[in-house]
């Protein structure tokens, strides 16, 4: 008996005892991620890297449905480029990483490893862009970005990370402004159809929108331990970047003009919320939509005759519609099988042994619900299709029901207060909109201002906070 029979996947931290520690137990467990010699930078191993691509394909392919093009901008932009707009450099200052060798040689202006793109992108833009017939520019690219983070965790807030982000030029505000809110439905529809998590989507704050933006908008959702996760963002930029950057066209009444512009992106973050909104104490759960492997099928006693040709065949049935592994691993039993495709959140699991043989069927186990069923094997292509539909849905309803559970509205500053302490989530509360009562709010507590959502509810008509007379109403929350 070989070293590997003798191991047992190791137990993980309860998500009750030590959320964070439970969340870097996942990761590290499931093999998602390794850490690199360079601290704050992730090395995505091939599992983590497949769940990346499955959102990419869905996301790439919404965006070229809606006119979109890709292309691809370079990693270095120069000092110069970067203080164009004051606002923007000032607020990726502190997290900016500087090249200022070439070998030996040391530059003549400092190179900044892009944070974002939108200054190089425009400085482009202002070469191509000559008449409103140009116009729209929908634009986007696939790439990583650097952002010198003091405090790392792996998908959640890492000094180089992976998204896309995209940034337009259109003739009108109004063009803009729906461009705006398009990009971010799309990301809603990604984010509830295929992660299986549902977000509140809405308005930044003047104090937490995008540097340079004229008004960022998001989409924020709830994870198990009650913290919010800013899960995708979108900005119209209005004028500021293609003033600052001199970017005109020749309009349609012979005059220059500034086009308006907007940005937008998710990033490997959204891997993060997965796991923290579906996971469990036995590790991954996840979305049949994003799964890297959707069936696993685990052979029992299969050294017996028949059992392992049963399984190829059964493999190769079910491998022309689904993503699916055949685990022929001599030296594991099924038991540590079972523990480590339940561990990586496989959404099924197919058991087939000389009895299921002999009664023509197979035991399918959900990952989701931890159940299992026997199905015959005539119809095991149908029944696959339809659990793993079932599973997708059944996530989502979940996520809902636990965000609805752990979502309040507060009448005063103590009740804020005493939630956050005892049963953290979301708060609904109305809201002055002044910045000092943002300020004095997060200064008291960590909370922030998550968004002002577009489906607003009379809560009252001061606000709890500080006593002025409210305007809107906000979601508030600690968040990641």
């Amino acid at each position: 008996m070989g070293k590997k029979d003798k191991q047992f996947v190791s137990e993980i931290t309860p998500m009750e005892v030590d959320f964070p520690q439970w969340y870097t137990d996942v990761i590290r467990k499931t093999d998602l991620v390794d850490y690199s010699p360079v601290k704050g930078f992730m090395v995505i191993k091939p599992y983590g890297y497949a769940i990346w691509e499955n959102i990419q394909q869905h996301l790439d392919r919404r965006f070229k449905e809606t006119g979109h093009k890709n292309c691809y901008f370079p990693l270095l932009i120069p000092e110069s480029l970067l203080k164009k707009e004051a606002e923007h450099v000032e607020g990726f200052a502190p997290e900016v990483a500087w090249v200022t060798h070439g070998g030996e040689e040391k530059l003549a202006e400092r190179l900044c490893v892009r944070p974002t793109s939108e200054t190089i992108i425009c400085e482009m833009y202002s070469k191509w862009l000559k008449s409103y017939r140009d116009l729209p520019f929908l634009y986007n690219q696939w790439c990583s970005v650097v952002r010198w983070e003091k405090s790392t965790r792996p998908f959640l807030r890492t000094s180089e990370f992976l998204w896309q982000e995209g940034h337009t030029l259109h003739e009108t505000y109004d063009e803009a402004q729906d461009e705006t809110i398009q990009m971010l439905n799309i990301y809603r529809e990604m984010a509830e159809e295929v992660l299986a998590i549902p977000v509140v989507i809405g308005q930044k704050s003047e104090k937490e929108k995008f540097a340079g933006a004229h008004a960022t908008y998001t989409m924020e959702a709830l994870m198990h331990d009650g913290k919010a996760l800013q899960a995708g963002t979108s900005h119209n930029l209005a004028q500021h970047f293609t003033t600052a950057f001199e970017i005109t066209f020749l309009d349609r009444d012979g005059e220059l003009k500034h086009p308006y512009h907007t940005s937008w992106g998710v990033s490997t973050r959204l891997i993060g919320g997965v796991i923290m909104a579906h996971g469990d104490n036995r590790g991954l759960v996840l979305p049949p939509k994003i799964a890297p492997t959707q069936v696993a099928i685990v052979p029992i006693a299969s050294h017996k005759g028949g059992v392992m040709e049963k399984a190829m065949e059964l493999y190769s049935k079910l491998k022309e519609s689904f993503r699916v592994e055949l685990d022929d691993r001599e030296n594991y039993s099924p038991g540590w099988k079972f523990n480590e495709w339940e561990m990586k959140g496989v959404p099924l699991r197919i058991e087939i042994g000389p009895k299921d043989i002999e009664n023509n069927q197979v035991m399918l186990f959900r990952r989701d619900t931890l159940e299992k069923e026997a199905v015959s094997l005539e119809s095991i292509h149908e029944a696959v299709g339809q659990q793993l539909e079932d599973i997708q849905n059944n996530l989502l309803l979940k996520a809902m029901k636990m965000r609805d559970e752990k979502t309040y509205y507060v009448k005063s500053f103590d009740e804020l207060k005493e939630i956050m302490e005892k049963r953290p989530g979301f708060v609904k509360a109305m809201w002055c909109e002044e910045r000092s009562c943002e300020d004095n709010i997060k200064a008291e507590t960590g909370v922030t201002v998550r968004c002002i959502p577009f489906q607003q509810e009379n809560l009252g008509d001061s606000c709890p906070f500080c006593g002025k007379p409210a305007k809107t109403m906000a979601y508030f929350a600690k968040a990641y």
